[in-house]
């Protein structure tokens, strides 16, 4: 009898230590649908960084952002350019779900049913400490169906009131004139409730308490299904979640019924990019860039200010000199609703200062933000030499009043 042959010896590290099983993992997500919320997820993001600061255009953030950007026209290209790019997506999602609905019939799970309502209470059973573990989930939990449902009802909102903003004439031929305020109001509510949404709720459920990377990479692990999705995860052992073999002659016929919904939907969404894109230009665009070639313009005749000496300390002050100096060549912007919060119509605001700070630091006009700024030169209301020097004797001398 032939001997077997004898099996080399294990190591003895290699045997004491333990076989670990490769775990199964289940597919969640087909690369359409990773790639709808990749982009989505792109062009979400833009709008937000673009669009809450033409919401708060003052506050600190909103500038330096626009700084950033290029200015706030650069932002508002972005923000048309995400919103067509979201729009594109959300065209591209409404043909998708009944192209699976008819062709393939896949179940619908991402509606609310009654079995959600039992999931909310056996959830509150659960948090309240009467039941030993919450609710099976079956593909979607309520909380998953309601997000998605807000973000269509965000969606449509967003859409139909940034075609108003953007096409307002249009929009006054139909409606009164109250509508483009309300528009503009409904717009930014919509946009701050979305964003404070996914930074608190999907952040939280999605990202932190377990990072779910399945609409990244179409899978989870049978132990991520286990906490997430039980039900679901039962039906697939028992094998109830097999996709049945359909007959190519009945996907022919299935598609054919699906084309006339396609072909109405995409013309649609043709139409309406056509009028949000390029169908009215108003005067809502901005003004384009001044002409920059030298003109002769004679100035009107005005009192001219001391250029020989420097005024004594006793009438170099806010009344006499700094005051009407100022109104005269800052108050265009910094006037009662003054750029930053600056008004400089009286020697009291002069005084409070910025949104920043204050500007006006007595007895030391080197540390002062109004001469730091006007030193620097090239500001829109730029002072010259001999009275930014005035300026400086008067913050030096204590910067008074009368």
């Amino acid at each position: 009898m032939n001997k077997l042959p004898k099996m080399p010896r294990l190591a003895r590290r290699d045997r004491k230590r333990p076989v670990v099983q490769p775990q199964p993992e289940y597919k969640r997500f087909d690369l359409l649908q990773r790639s709808e919320h990749i982009l989505f997820l792109l062009s979400f993001t833009l709008l937000a960084l673009t669009g809450l600061p033409q919401k708060f255009p003052l506050s600190p953030i909103s500038d330096w952002i626009f700084g950033m950007l290029g200015g706030v026209e650069t932002a508002r290209a972005i923000h048309h350019l995400s919103a067509i790019a979201m729009i594109i997506m959300s065209t591209v999602h409404i043909l998708e779900v009944p192209y699976r609905l008819i062709v393939f019939r896949t179940p619908i799970t991402m509606i609310p049913w009654l079995d959600d309502v039992r999931h909310v209470w056996d959830d509150i059973l659960y948090y309240l400490g009467f039941r030993k573990h919450k609710a099976y989930y079956g593909r979607y939990s309520y909380a998953e169906k309601m997000e998605y449902l807000s973000l269509i009802w965000g969606t449509v909102v967003m859409a139909i009131t940034g075609f108003m903003m953007w096409n307002p004439i249009t929009t006054l031929k139909f409606l009164p004139g109250e509508a483009i305020p309300a528009a503009k109001a409904a717009h930014g509510g919509e946009a701050l409730l979305a964003v404070l949404a996914i930074i608190i709720w999907h952040f939280y459920h999605v990202h932190i308490k377990m990072f779910n990377k399945s609409m990244f990479t179409g899978y989870m692990s049978r132990e991520e299904m286990h906490h997430e999705h039980p039900a679901e995860l039962a039906a697939i052992d028992e094998g109830k979640k097999v996709a049945p073999k359909i007959p190519l002659k009945t996907l022919t016929l299935r598609r054919l019924m699906y084309l006339p919904f396609a072909g109405v939907t995409l013309a649609a969404a043709g139409f309406a990019l056509f009028y949000l894109v390029d169908y009215e230009n108003t005067a809502i665009n901005y003004a384009p860039p001044g002409e920059t070639a030298k003109v002769f313009a004679p100035l009107p005749t005005q009192t001219p200010l001391p250029t020989q000496a420097v005024p004594t300390p006793a009438a170099l002050t806010w009344t006499s000199f700094v005051g009407p100096l100022l109104q005269q060549k800052c108050t265009v912007c910094h006037g009662v609703n003054g750029v930053a919060g600056l008004n400089l119509t009286t020697y009291s605001d002069a005084m409070k200062g910025a949104t920043t700070g204050p500007v006006i630091v007595s007895n030391d006009a080197a540390n002062s933000l109004l001469y730091q700024i006007q030193s620097a030169g090239g500001h829109p209301g730029q002072l010259q030499a001999n009275e930014l020097e005035f300026i400086k004797q008067w913050i030096d001398a204590g910067a008074p009043e009368n």
